[in-house]
């Protein structure tokens, strides 16, 4: 029996990268205080989950300036996309699977 599991991605287990790409999937970008809200975590668990998907290239973090307030933004990369939509198709063979 084939490995049922194999595709599934470990850089998504936890729910805060699963939430991050999720909204960077149908968004441009969005902003750090954007998705901190939107998650619901704080802003240690946020960065750190953030550097984890940026340490596998799965986004890019922006930042600047706007007017004197420092602004974050994150995007997901072309990589990021297509590995976290082979994620998702994994977990729903799975489901189907069940």
């Amino acid at each position: 029996m084939k490995n049922i599991i194999q595709n599934i991605n470990k850089a998504f287990d936890h729910r805060i990268r699963l939430g991050i790409m999720s909204v960077l999937m149908v968004n441009e970008s969005a902003d750090f205080t954007t998705l901190k809200e939107l998650l619901g975590v704080t802003d240690g668990n946020l960065a750190s989950h953030a550097k984890a998907l940026e340490g596998e290239k799965y986004i890019v973090v922006e930042k600047q300036f706007i007017g004197k307030k420092p602004n974050t933004s994150y995007k997901a990369t072309k990589e990021g996309r297509k590995a976290f939509q082979e994620h998702i198709d994994a977990l729903e063979k799975l489901i189907s699977k069940t």
